[in-house]
């Protein structure tokens, strides 16, 4: 069964391990040691969640001679804004709705 691309997205932005390695990726580009340095966790570990980021477009891996520096790709981050964004009136109108009730 074909999965659609946003829910790829945001499987693999459902892990925090995987959301602080995009937040390192935005500050540069990074190889894969960089990448492992903050975790108690193994390369191999490391290297399978760079594979699910990959696949759901977030990252991309270059070569340049030794090394395979990784990179984020933020337009995959773009559509699961956009779609969280067509229900941000309903989250304030929700939100503004306890304040009006306190307020009279």
């Amino acid at each position: 069964m074909a999965t659609d691309q946003l829910s790829v997205i945001f499987a693999a932005l459902a892990d925090p391990t995987r959301r602080a390695i995009l937040a390192r990726l935005a500050e540069g580009e990074a190889t894969v040691n960089e990448l492992a340095a903050p975790f108690a966790m193994t390369l191999p570990a490391i290297s399978k969640h760079l594979k699910v980021l990959e696949r759901a477009g977030l990252i991309s891996r270059g070569r340049e001679a030794q090394w395979r520096p990784c990179r984020l790709e933020a337009e995959p981050l773009r559509e699961a804004s956009e779609y969280v964004q067509r229900y941000r009136r309903f989250w304030e109108s929700s939100l503004d709705g306890p304040s009006a009730y306190v307020r009279r």
